[in-house]
């Protein structure tokens, strides 16, 4: 299942994100995939999408980073999988 995760940086500060990255990368299960993302300088906010079971399993993954960073977790469908449920 895919997902579009929305990162908002709390005070809108990126630096203690990357400084954690840097020094202890995505911290992500092994059960879940990333694919891509994007960043909004302006708003201080990271588009990405992942792969999971489910979101149950995202869960660990957002508990490393949340002290920094507010989540909004959205269950999403490729355009192909979405059209072909009305064919």
């Amino acid at each position: 299942m895919l997902f579009m995760i929305i990162e908002h940086f709390k005070n809108s500060d990126p630096k203690p994100i990357r400084e954690r990255f840097v020094s202890h990368g995505r911290m992500m299960p092994d059960n879940i995939v990333y694919h891509t993302s994007w960043i909004d300088p302006q708003n201080a906010r990271c588009f990405q999408v992942m792969e999971a079971a489910d979101s149950e399993k995202l869960n660990t993954w957002t508990n490393c980073w949340r002290d920094l960073i507010d989540f909004e977790i959205i269950p999403i469908l490729s355009s192909k999988e979405y059209w072909s449920q009305f064919e």
